[in-house]
């Protein structure tokens, strides 16, 4: 069945409070995606950030991000008020989100709401045992969590591996001090947790209500400095102190003579088949309650990664290793049944990771963006498998605007040739752009918002390789017209990407 989607993060919906959450712009939008036929909405990693606001370097594999959590719909909750939420300041740039402005405020904001929570849950034992079971369903992450948050807070947020040796080795002692002396701020970040997934689930129910799909996006590695890292060191590659043997990168290749240096931890492989990879199986499953379908992002570290000496100067003297292969996708398929995943498999393509591609039967990933620099692309929509994803580009890449602006004009010549477009402007070109994805024998076609609405440079979400901008970009309230979604829904019609009618839509 062919079917398309849009691309869209979360912080990049409108808001009143800084950054996209999870309110009424966020059911807003998929009313809009429904509008225009579209049975797909991708999102971004939703884990908390930390320095960078990166969602791909999130704290917690498990956790939710609190910035999500919408004020609003607390004040329908009545754990808010209006007046205590515009007294604020979460940013003045509607286009762009201030991370500074949110940390600075919203924990705050949340407080006043949990203080409020805790006197009715005194009165409402429902919704007392509501909240309890929620933390006893997530008992296998979310106690660690809140200790790691808690005690980053009070050693200034510094990484967990420049605690106190008490801390950062896991004294059973002194964990349980932590426990018992703040018990209350614990409490909250467990209740951060609850309202997030209440509200997330909400908005999930209500897209598939829809007839909206969410496609959500997982990280292949996480953050040194996570929650992961401190609660199962044994899940990746440390030495008895607990520093990294060895960290992620990529080699040197014709963009970069030193290769990347990542500096993610790598996964101890080995010891996780022991247990029958139990630690990424719970990860998953934590997916698949958040999302339908998902993305696992640099799926080609599960046929073979860089491994690079921790603390070298560059990624030159690192080492290809074998990832676990198919036998890590076995034990899912044994766990936990058949998985919707979509595999990034784009960049630096060897023979391991391309058997490893068609054993699963995973779909890749086949970006335009990467078409038009040569005749013999395998990301011209004419080499594309049924069995893959097409994009006109990814959250790491420039809009298709400015993409058509930049190239050269030869390879711009070539595009309008191989789309046979007329247009010339660049923003019909955009369009024509989009048409050919739609075209693609792809069985999914999703394409980010910012290229229906021909967008520049300045609607860019990252920019891989640089600190500064990136994860910032925001949609304009009412922004999206009625007249938006039916140019494409005339598309879906056009080329057969109606949504399959799923039994609890409406």
């Amino acid at each position: 069945m062919r079917e398309s989607g849009i691309l869209m993060p979360v912080f990049s919906l409108p808001s009143k409070f800084g950054i996209g959450c999870l309110d009424d712009e966020a059911y807003k939008f998929v009313d809009f995606l429904s509008n225009a036929e579209q049975g797909f909405w991708q999102v971004l990693p939703l884990g908390p950030t930390g320095f960078g606001n990166s969602p791909y370097q999130p704290l917690s594999a498990f956790a939710g991000n609190p910035y999500f959590i919408s004020p609003e719909k607390l004040i329908n909750d009545g754990l808010l008020t209006w007046d205590e939420c515009n007294c604020l300041d979460f940013g003045s740039d509607i286009e762009r989100v201030d991370y500074g402005a949110i940390y600075s405020n919203r924990a705050g904001l949340l407080r006043l709401a949990y203080n409020r929570f805790l006197d009715r849950c005194k009165d409402n034992s429902e919704l007392n045992k509501e909240y309890k079971t929620f933390i006893k369903d997530n008992d296998n992450w979310i106690v660690d969590f809140a200790l790691y948050h808690t005690i980053k807070k009070q050693q200034d947020n510094k990484a967990w591996f420049e605690w106190e040796d008490k801390y950062r080795l896991r004294d059973k002692k002194a964990l349980d001090e932590v426990l018992s002396d703040n018990a209350e701020y614990i409490d909250f970040i467990y209740f951060r947790q609850f309202m997030f997934m209440k509200q997330w689930e909400a908005l999930h129910e209500y897209a598939k209500s829809k007839n909206v799909k969410i496609i959500g996006d997982l990280p292949f590695y996480v953050s040194l400095d996570s929650a992961d890292v401190w609660q199962h060191p044994e899940v990746f590659l440390l030495d008895k102190d607990l520093v990294p043997k060895v960290v992620a990168g990529c080699p040197p290749d014709a963009f970069s003579t030193t290769g990347q240096m990542w500096g993610n931890p790598i996964y101890d492989w080995a010891t996780l088949k022991t247990s029958g990879y139990k630690w990424w199986i719970d990860r998953i499953k934590r997916n698949q309650e958040l999302f339908d379908v998902i993305r696992i992002d640099h799926f080609h570290g599960f046929a073979e990664y860089y491994a690079i000496p921790y603390g070298a100067e560059n990624a030159v003297n690192g080492k290809q290793e074998k990832g676990p292969g198919l036998d890590f996708f076995k034990a899912l398929e044994k766990a936990l049944g058949k998985v919707d995943l979509i595999a990034e498999d784009l960049g630096t393509v060897t023979k391991d990771n391309e058997a490893l591609l068609t054993e699963t039967g995973i779909p890749g990933m086949k970006v335009l963006q990467y078409a038009f620099t040569s005749w013999d692309s395998k990301y011209l929509t004419h080499r594309h498998e049924v069995n893959s994803v097409v994009y006109t580009g990814t959250h790491d890449n420039i809009p298709s605007r400015a993409w058509i602006e930049d190239i050269e004009d030869g390879h711009r010549d070539f595009t309008r040739r191989y789309l046979n477009s007329k247009n010339t402007d660049f923003g019909g070109l955009v369009w024509d752009f989009i048409r050919e994805a739609y075209r693609s024998c792809a069985k999914l076609c999703v394409i980010p918002l910012q290229d229906y609405l021909v967008k520049g440079r300045e609607a860019r979400i990252n920019c891989p390789g640089t600190m500064d901008g990136n994860w910032e970009w925001r949609l304009v309230p009412n922004f999206l017209s009625n007249e938006l979604a039916m140019s494409i829904r005339e598309m879906v019609e056009t080329y057969g990407r109606v949504p399959v009618r799923e039994e609890n839509s409406k």
